[in-house]
């Protein structure tokens, strides 16, 4: 079964262009935890720790309730088709956060108005995209 993966090398996801915030913000705490708050604890207190593909299968998980004994199957289930990446993830979209992935495709969380921010926004020799719009244009 083929598997697919959301993992980037090298790259910044950049907020996005319709973000409604010019500093990024913490998600408000929910009785139930969000896709957002999830997100955002696993990669602020694990900076370049974790890959997007487990970022993205770790929260999936949290939020089905998947026992650690059934996460290697489904984990290879959830990737037998395509997710979306973190390009989708509110962190970037509508909180002002960025994601670099390092050049072994470990993840962190960059505030947008942070100077390291700026700095991945202006090497060259770091791929950028951007975060998906939350509106057509």
């Amino acid at each position: 079964m083929k598997q697919h993966t959301t993992n980037y090398t090298n790259t910044l996801i950049e907020v996005a262009e319709d973000c409604p915030v010019s500093q990024a913000q913490i998600p408000a705490e929910k009785k139930e935890k969000t896709l957002a708050n999830l997100q955002y604890e696993k990669l602020i207190k694990n900076p370049y720790q974790y890959s997007s593909d487990d970022i993205t299968f770790e929260c999936y998980a949290m939020k089905n309730d998947i026992p650690e004994s059934e996460k290697q199957h489904e984990r290879e289930k959830f990737f037998s088709k395509g997710q979306p990446c973190l390009r989708c993830s509110p962190l970037a979209k509508r909180y002002g956060f960025g994601f670099h992935h390092n050049a072994e495709g470990k993840v962190a969380l960059i505030p947008m108005e942070s100077k390291e921010y700026q700095t991945l926004v202006n090497d060259i020799s770091i791929a950028k995209t951007k975060a998906m719009r939350s509106k057509r244009k």
